[in-house]
This record gives C-alpha cells, sequence and structure tokens, in this order.
C-alpha cells in the first residue's frame, strides 16, 4: 500500500566509521554471529514510519568494510569528509531525497526499532515542531535517536561554523530554542528501576562491548524482536553484568 498522497519521506541516518579513538573498528566486532553494525541497521530498518535507512560514513579507505557491510544489507552508504559530520548527513538526506531525518549513531546496536517509531509519531503528530529527541538521561544510553526536518539540516549544513555543531550535527538546531519549536524529549511512561538508571547500552570501550555482546547473545536466539524492556529484565536476571561497564558510566559522568 502507497504512502498518502503529500506525506513526507522518512529516512533514517545512522553515522559510522573505523577510526573511533577509543576502541577502533568497534562497529564491526562480533556478537551473535555478525558485526556490530549489521545488528544496529538490521533493528532500524524494522522502525513503523520509517521509509529508507542510509549509513554515512567517509571516505577513507579504512570505511571499505563498513561500506561493504552496509551494502551487503540492501542499505545505502554516503561517504564524505570524516570530521565535518554534519555534511555527511545533509549530504546523506539529499542523497535519499528524505523530507525529515531521523539520526543516529551506529555504536548503537541495541537500538529499538519501536521506539524510533515512537519518536517518529510523535513528531508528526504534534506539529508544528522542529526537533524531538529520546530522553538520553531518562532511557539507557544507547537508544538515543532525534528527528528534525531535513530543510533545517541543510540549514545547518549552510550556516553552522562552531566545530561542535559540525562534529556533532544538530546542536546547531537544539542549542537554538528562541529559534527553533523544540519538543519535550520522549521519557518512558514508568520509572526505570533504580538499579538500572543510567544503564549505557552504547560501545565506546571495550567493557560496554562486553556487556552489549552478553545481551545480543542471550536475547537473539530466543527473541529476534527483542526490545529495550527485554534488555533490562535480563540484566534484573543477571545483576552482576550491571557492574560490567560501571566504571565508563560513572567516567562519563564527569
Amino acid at each position: 500500500m502507497g504512502k498518502p498522497p503529500n506525506s513526507r519521506k522518512v529516512v533514517a541516518i545512522s553515522q559510522a566509521r573505523m577510526t573511533s579513538t577509543r576502541l577502533p573498528g568497534k562497529v564491526l566486532m562480533p556478537a551473535a554471529g555478525r558485526p556490530l553494525l549489521a545488528h544496529h541497521l538490521e533493528r532500524l530498518s524494522r522502525a513503523p514510519g520509517l521509509d529508507a535507512v542510509v549509513l554515512a560514513t567517509t571516505v577513507n579507505a579504512a570505511d571499505d568494510p563498513v561500506v561493504e557491510c552496509a551494502q551487503g544489507l540492501g542499505v545505502t552508504v554516503f561517504r564524505g569528509d570524516e570530521l565535518d559530520v554534519l555534511g555527511r548527513f545533509a549530504g546523506a538526506a539529499a542523497l535519499a531525497e528524505a523530507d525529515l531525518v531521523v539520526r543516529v549513531t551506529a555504536d548503537c546496536p541495541l537500538i529499538d526499532p519501536i521506539l524510533v517509531g515512537r519518536l517518529i509519531a510523535a513528531f508528526q503528530d504534534s506539529q508544528p515542531l522542529d526537533y524531538l529527541s529520546i530522553d538520553s538521561n531518562r532511557y539507557p544510553r544507547g537508544l538515543d535517536a532525534e528527528i528534525f526536518p531535513r530543510r533545517l539540516l541543510d540549514e545547518a549544513a549552510e550556516n553552522a561554523t562552531e566545530p561542535a555543531e559540525r562534529e556533532h550535527v544538530t546542536p546547531y538546531l537544539y542549542c537554538r530554542p528562541d529559534r527553533f519549536r523544540l519538543g519535550t524529549a520522549l521519557a518512558p511512561d514508568l520509572p526505570l528501576e533504580p538499579d538500572l538508571e543510567g544503564q549505557r547500552w552504547c560501545v565506546d570501550e571495550p567493557a560496554d562491548y562486553e556487556l552489549v555482546r552478553r545481551l545480543l547473545e542471550t536475547l537473539l536466539p530466543a527473541n529476534p524482536a527483542f526490545g529495550w524492556q527485554d534488555c533490562c529484565k535480563t540484566l534484573q536476571d543477571h545483576p552482576d553484568w550491571v557492574d560490567i561497564n560501571r566504571s565508563v558510566r560513572q567516567k562519563s559522568l564527569h
């Protein structure tokens, strides 16, 4: 069934590169028989309301394996400047002819497609908005996503001058509440259990990888469509796992 007339094309763009400072090559590290990037892209592609997924990586030869992984999954790839991530996103959005852009990062292999779908629906149901995100202070880190119109991404790419704006893509929007209409970040319906607050499921350091690997290898065989609540239940069943990357979580708070 086709999309309604005048509906807007929603494209998720994820960024990935092999030259991560803290954990080089992290996006292609294995878990449950596949690279983390494959888990991320496959889960992301199941988000309700998405029309396409694009991977934005660099022109560096070191990222050729990233391109091969994504293309092997049928995901379109855009390659651009390593340091100008904002420019990369703008190029990827233009390539995909996006109207609305969902921004995520590939170091989040546990990203929840249902939660991303909720973000898309909330943005479209709450017009007029210019920017909406998932609350990474209330949800575990690693479920993060943002949504905004491509026209504002193009504006940011043309006008942003601060290095942080070029590197982190969206500060040009969310740091200007007087200019752009910012929605209230999506939060869980119920507070997390106290022992699960501040959880970190993105992969930046070896301890993060160890935790995410265990979650994937535990959950996938029984339920390939598992969600973030299933991760929480697994951690409650294995309370010692909560300590695996505790030191990384504490360090990130300082």
